[in-house]
């Protein structure tokens, strides 16, 4: 996948099939010392240990529509190509989190892409989960969560044309907020 986002998306896709009601996304880049790392937690149907350890071989898919699944092994070959690695803790009833790793100015990492897209994507599908988003850059960040949007709006659905318009502005203003994700410093490799 060319940007991390649609990782993200994936990931997150993958969590409501497990049954998720609650999902949270959260990004950190830490310029000082050259990392990004994003993690999704859900609290889905999680996975047995068998089935962790199972679920980066690209021919592991519960999908019945094909027998591949490329999403994970796609994403940790993303976060290792970088000199960082993709983590998964999962128990079965209790959910499951992801965690990958990236040296931030890598020149092979990926952009992080339209993760307000991606977000809304989710906010908007026929799936009702709570998403919470953190996305950190050094000391500046960005919330965002959707549980306490909806008790403000109370019976207003989030598909709502001025609420749906009022989400796009509001991730897209909280991502545009942080600094600069480049630093002027050389890439590594």
């Amino acid at each position: 996948m060319r940007e991390l986002s649609l990782h993200v998306l994936d990931v997150i896709q993958n969590a409501i099939e497990a049954g998720a009601s609650k999902i949270e996304v959260r990004i950190e880049e830490d310029l000082e010392r050259d990392w990004m790392t994003i993690e999704v937690a859900d609290d889905g149907r999680g996975m047995s240990q068998e089935w962790v350890e199972k679920v980066l071989n690209p021919f592991t898919t519960t999908r019945k529509t094909r027998h591949v699944g490329l999403g994970l092994p796609l994403f940790a070959e993303a976060a290792r190509r970088c000199g960082g690695d993709l983590s998964i803790q999962s128990k079965p009833g209790k959910g499951t989190r992801i965690k990958a790793t990236f040296r931030h100015n890598h020149i092979d990492r990926a952009p992080l892409g339209d993760i307000p897209a991606a977000l809304l994507a989710v906010l908007l599908s026929e799936s009702p989960v709570d998403l919470e988003y953190l996305h950190k850059v050094g000391t500046h960040e960005f919330q965002f969560s959707s549980l306490e949007i909806r008790k403000e709006l109370d019976d207003i659905p989030l598909t709502h044309p001025k609420v749906r318009g009022w989400l796009s502005q509001t991730l897209c203003e909280g991502e545009a907020s942080l600094p600069s994700r480049r630093q002027t410093r050389p890439l590594t490799l």
